[in-house]
């Protein structure tokens, strides 16, 4: 942790932090419950000055870790939102996905955090998996909204390098019909769908920050910040990062590459995109999109109809 809290005083540095300028915070990588909340006190307290009021504090969790005593330390910390790690709630298929928690400790875990007060709460689940039918899917969704959440985050499969799956890449296995079915069975359910992976009926600050291109510390071995017109990526070797956490490379981005990914992000939530920064050219392309209907336009913003093609449509557009 001394080599998290060293980079953490550095980027507090590189950025300037003022009082109540930061609005939200994610304590992410997945496995944050297994760190006890005691040895995240630290930062909290060097943190809170510059916390808004109205901070939105976001700690993923495994279920089969987020004890009652360690949900409860968290909130006594200040986080105000938990994201579990669910996958599924069926427990062939979290077998299958090489996960360590069981359907019933997802349930007992999400169930607690309510409980104790949770403001928001928030599920992740997979699908595009080999072994997913319209009914696994269908109970998963059906699980999740007897739970106390106003979010989901939901994931098709993607096979990784040096992952469990990359010598098994037939595990993943995407149909359009089942994808489009599971979207839309969660937008039935009340969630809007406000990213291609994301649906709630409360939208998360820390999200909406990263597809509009905000400012953010990236503190971590991994944990990528931007400032402005940089990227910042501390090592992913753990080792190495222990030894020398300010080993940071940095990465200019260029108008043109920010003009791109502010496309490529806007259409894939409801960000979408400003006109203003498009070139003639590209306004043309967006104006025979309008014509087929593929995205709309509320004053001078561009939004997308089917993030499903967000891709397709945003290299049309700089086509």
């Amino acid at each position: 942790m001394d080599s998290l809290y060293l980079q953490f005083e550095h980027e507090l540095e590189r950025f300037k932090a003022s009082p109540k300028s930061i609005s939200s915070v994610f304590i992410g990588g997945g496995t944050p419950s297994t760190v006890e909340p005691e040895l995240y006190e630290k930062f909290f307290t060097r943190l809170k000055p510059f916390l808004q009021d109205d901070v939105e504090i976001t700690t993923e969790a495994n279920p089969n870790s987020a004890s009652t005593s360690w949900l409860k330390g968290m909130k006594e910390l200040g986080c105000t939102r938990v994201s579990f790690g669910v996958q599924s709630f069926n427990d062939t298929k979290l077998k299958f996905l090489g996960r360590e928690h069981s359907s019933e400790q997802a349930l007992t875990a999400i169930q607690s955090a309510h409980d104790i007060g949770f403001k928001h709460l928030s599920l992740d689940l997979i699908y595009a998996t080999k072994m997913d039918t319209k009914e696994i899917l269908e109970k998963d969704i059906q699980t999740a909204f007897t739970l106390p959440i106003d979010h989901i985050s939901a994931y098709a499969l993607t096979i990784e390098e040096n992952t469990l799956f990359a010598s098994h890449p037939e595990v993943a296995k995407e149909k359009l019909e089942l994808t489009e079915f599971f979207i839309n069975s969660i937008k039935e359910k009340g969630f809007e769908h406000y990213e291609i992976s994301n649906f709630g009926k409360y939208q998360c600050k820390h999200n909406i920050g990263y597809w509009e291109l905000d400012d953010y510390m990236g503190v971590g071995s991994g944990a990528v910040g931007m400032l402005k017109n940089q990227r910042f990526y501390p090592t992913t070797d753990i080792d190495e990062y222990i030894k020398n956490p300010l080993e940071i490379r940095v990465e200019d981005l260029s108008l043109e590459d920010i003009k791109t990914e502010k496309i490529f992000l806007g259409l894939r939530s409801n960000v979408g995109i400003d006109m203003n920064e498009l070139s003639s050219s590209e306004k043309k392309q967006v104006e025979l999109l309008l014509s087929e209907s593929k995205v709309r336009q509320l004053k001078n913003k561009i939004y997308n109809n089917d993030f499903l093609l967000s891709d397709e449509i945003a290299l049309f557009i700089q086509s």
